[in-house]
């Protein structure tokens, strides 16, 4: 098996240290997180940030400040900032935050553009324009179909195929499985680089199995704050080592 791509995603848009102590919220807390993670063997972070409230923000002055302390605290590590909308924002607040911050990397989900493909194809337009690197959500294949369809219609660009598949949903959602991994990835472009993220007990299992098949894998507590015996991790970067023991200790694909 080849080393996949590890990406941390230490918080997300919805929890707080109620659900977590260890769960990081403020600029300070996320960057000794991701050293921890980094020296666990994350090679990338998935970034959310609050605003003074701690509620899921979008603000590309405070993105560009945790951009830098990331960056100063752990240089090697990619970081990801997400458009994710989180019930919070619209298409026209995503794509201010793409054109005004222009990052390096982003996340954004396929159903959240579909809200309004004019300003969806102006995000796309200014992605390729900045090499601006953009990952797509997809939360069924449904979203998988989304993307193929705007990929055929010219509304994505070509070379945006990059893709994070989401296994299960928080709490109250459906499980996640590894068995629901094929028939996402059956719908991607060839060739096209996929990651994982899973929801849950089941979250390494998940991404051991997508590990396999050669896709890039997502931990942290954004998706799982539990181990698979059932009992809280400490913190994400004992997420992190426990899912890079997990994958030396297994056996090379056929």
């Amino acid at each position: 098996m080849s080393k996949p791509f590890i990406m941390v995603a230490p918080n997300g848009a919805r929890r707080g240290t109620a659900d977590h102590p260890a769960l990081p919220i403020t600029v300070r807390d996320i960057t000794r997180t991701a050293v921890a993670c980094h020296n666990a063997g994350a090679d990338g972070l998935h970034l959310h940030i609050r605003d003074a409230e701690g509620a899921h923000s979008l603000d590309p002055a405070h993105y560009r400040e945790a951009i830098d302390a990331l960056t100063e605290a752990v240089p090697l590590m990619a970081i990801q900032v997400t458009t994710e909308a989180a019930g919070r924002f619209d298409v026209a607040a995503q794509l201010h935050c793409i054109e005004t911050l222009r990052p390096a990397w982003a996340s954004v989900s396929i159903r959240e553009m579909a809200r309004d493909q004019r300003r969806a194809a102006r995000l796309y337009a200014v992605a390729s324009e900045a090499q601006i690197r953009l990952q797509h959500i997809l939360y069924d294949t449904q979203d998988a179909a989304q993307l193929a369809r705007w990929q055929q219609a010219g509304v994505i660009r070509p070379g945006q195929n990059e893709a994070i598949i989401v296994l299960g949903r928080y709490d109250d959602g459906p499980a996640s499985g590894p068995e629901l991994i094929a028939p996402f990835v059956a719908g991607l472009q060839p060739g096209a680089r996929w990651m994982i993220c899973a929801f849950g007990r089941a979250e390494h299992d998940c991404l051991r199995h997508a590990a396999a098949l050669g896709g890039d894998l997502r931990v942290g507590f954004e998706n799982s704050l539990i181990a698979p015996d059932g009992r809280p991790w400490p913190d994400n970067a004992a997420s992190v080592a426990a899912l890079v023991r997990s994958l030396n200790a297994a056996p090379p694909s056929p």
